[in-house]
């Protein structure tokens, strides 16, 4: 099976993308939200008051965060982080002085060295724009979410696990399966469930450039999902991952009942079995998440 994750709720210091931070008189700490939550923690907090929407415009060399990052900067709290150090907390001070009235900032270049106490030794331009509940309209339609469709089929122990790892990354996610009584009743915003008898027959409404992951709790679902990917693959050539879990003996006797329906070997090298991050060797349903969860991120 080859190739772990806990619900985590506050960390210290900053994690990128998915903070939401409170200032406390020690430490910062963090409520930590989903990517696709994020952008809907800020419209909620700007609909009750002002912020400083600080945004990565151009980045030069090595640099923590890509162009068109954002946080957003309130009197107390920040959603949102550019990459966290020196960088973000002067940024913070320069977006809360202009909350209070000062000269506004505007744009603002900041070169990652000594004197920010960085080494990373790139470049970052940074935007500083003063919003307020008039822009959340057009804020909401501004800020791109760039979530990756992901299909996973199957919801047992290591579906669960995967749902949990995976609604924290940048992926709109369908979980898919025959039986009923398998979702739990809440879901993460960017997870849809879809009970779909035949399982197989949800592989033709996939979103384009899908990455698939296919776990069922039968092995002639599994199979059947499989070739209904393979024709999809040969048809159209937009489901860039199919990943099946399962052993090398799996994935063999596999490889020759696909075969007898028509595949060819070239077909076939395009399934990934077993799935996960090589080197790691746990079976625990979280090990085997979080090295699915690498793996997927590589092809990024």
């Amino acid at each position: 099976m080859g190739p772990w994750a806990d619900d985590v709720t506050a960390v210290e210091p900053v994690s990128p993308d998915y903070a939401f931070c409170e200032p406390t008189t020690e430490a910062v700490y963090q409520r930590v939200y989903t990517v696709s939550q994020l952008k809907n923690v800020l419209l909620a907090r700007l609909a009750q008051g002002p912020a400083v929407l600080v945004e990565v415009t151009a980045t030069e060399g090595s640099v923590p965060r890509e162009a068109g990052t954002w946080m957003a900067v309130f009197a107390e709290g920040v959603v949102g982080t550019i990459g966290g150090g020196h960088l973000e907390h002067q940024a913070m001070a320069a977006a809360r002085a202009q909350l209070q009235g000062g000269p506004p900032e505007a744009e603002g270049r900041f070169v990652l060295g000594p004197s920010l106490g960085q080494c990373c030794g790139g470049v970052m331009n940074l935007r500083f724009e003063t919003l307020g509940p008039a822009d959340v309209a057009a804020l909401r339609q501004r800020l791109p979410e760039h979530l990756q469709p992901l299909a996973l089929f199957g919801g047992g122990h290591v579906g669960h696990a995967l749902v949990q790892v995976l609604s924290r990354l940048p992926y709109a996610l369908s979980w898919i399966d025959s039986r009923d009584g398998i979702f739990p009743p809440a879901l993460p915003a960017n997870v849809i469930s879809e009970h779909s008898d035949p399982v197989q027959g949800a592989v033709r409404g996939l979103a384009p450039q899908s990455r698939v992951l296919i776990m069922s709790f039968s092995h002639a679902e599994d199979l059947d999902i499989v070739a209904e990917c393979l024709k999809r693959q040969r048809e159209k050539g937009d489901l860039p991952y199919i990943g099946l879990i399962g052993s090398r003996t799996k994935w063999a006797t596999f490889r020759h009942r696909l075969q007898a329906r028509g595949f060819s070997d070239e077909e076939l090298a395009h399934v990934t079995s077993p799935i996960g991050l090589p080197g790691i060797h746990g079976k625990e349903p979280e090990v085997i998440a979080v090295a699915v969860a690498a793996q997927l991120l590589l092809m990024e």
